[in-house]
This record gives structure tokens, C-alpha cells and sequence, in this order.
């Protein structure tokens, strides 16, 4: 408890819908900086998208089995939800060590954009296309690259699913 403030106290409803707004804004601003802002997203950077994808339809329902007074389930799910976060940040670590080159990274992480010429433009693509690798960082913000970043919003949601599921339990 910090100055009067314990986050047990916090609504478990709160704490699910923060979760949830917080997983929508980091895959809605991985896929901006894709489609919008040019990054090229590699595989692991695809496969960690993942963890957002199974995670959100999850703590809909964990905020739906709430509202229908299924604590015990939406703890669960909740629980469910933190585990999957928490694997996306090993890998999300994993690649970021592979762009820091503490360890190499998958032999096969190699990816090119979509083809935009008809197949008698395809030589031409190939010339053009530009491989977008794992190991090398396309971007950095304060020292963390994309993968590094999602290492913190993971484990940040991570968190947010056990308080979640630590504020359903007391509820």
C-alpha cells in the first residue's frame, strides 16, 4: 500500500477493462507502425501479436463472466491471461536478445513485405524488396526496440492480469 493506496481495493471490473484497453492500444500501435508507418514486422515480431490476439477476445469474456457473477471462471481467465502475457515476454526477450545479438536468433527469421507487381512484375519486386530480419532492430525508442517494448507491455499486462484476478477473488 503506497501512500493510502491499495490496488486490491480496485474494482475487478476496472482492472479488466484497463487490461483490455491496454492490450487493444499496444496491437492497434504495433499494426500502425506497420501499415501506416512502413515497419515491415518480421516473424517473431508476427508471432508475437499472438499473445494480443488470444488475449483480447479472453478478457472480453472474463469481464462477461463477471458481469454474469462467475467469479471463480473469470479469475481463471484472468489467470489464463496473465500466463499468456508473460510467455509473450520470454519471447519478446528472446528476440530482443537476438537484436542485441546476445544469442542468435532463428535460423529461418527472415521475411519479406507483399508483393505489390503482378507476376510479370516479379523480378522486379525482387530486386526491390527489402528482407526485414530479427536480429536487427528496425527502430529504437530510450534504448528498447519494438521487441523490447513489448517485453514491457507484457509483463505489464501480465500484472494486470493477476490484479485482476486477485480483485475478482476478494470481490
Amino acid at each position: 500500500m503506497i501512500y493510502g493506496f491499495n490496488p486490491m481495493r480496485i474494482p475487478a471490473h476496472r482492472v479488466g477493462a484497463l487490461v483490455l484497453l491496454a492490450a487493444v492500444i499496444v496491437i492497434v500501435t504495433a499494426l500502425g507502425f506497420e501499415y501506416l508507418g512502413g515497419y515491415a514486422a518480421c516473424p517473431l515480431c508476427l508471432e508475437q501479436r499472438y499473445a494480443y490476439y488470444v488475449a483480447i477476445p479472453l478478457l472480453l469474456l472474463a469481464l462477461v463472466l463477471l458481469s454474469a457473477d462467475h467469479i471463480s471462471v473469470a479469475a481463471l481467465v484472468f489467470i489464463g491471461v496473465a500466463v499468456i502475457f508473460l510467455a509473450n515476454a520470454g519471447l519478446g526477450l528472446y528476440h530482443a536478445g537476438a537484436e542485441w545479438k546476445f544469442w542468435p536468433g532463428p535460423d529461418t527469421c527472415a521475411a519479406a513485405g507483399p508483393l505489390t507487381a503482378p507476376v510479370g512484375g516479379l523480378l522486379k519486386d525482387l530486386a526491390t524488396t527489402r528482407v526485414v530480419r530479427c536480429d536487427e532492430a528496425a527502430w529504437r525508442f530510450l534504448g528498447l526496440s519494438f521487441a523490447g517494448w513489448n517485453v514491457v507491455a507484457s509483463l505489464s499486462l501480465a500484472a494486470g492480469g493477476v490484479l485482476a484476478a486477485v480483485s475478482t477473488r476478494r470481490r
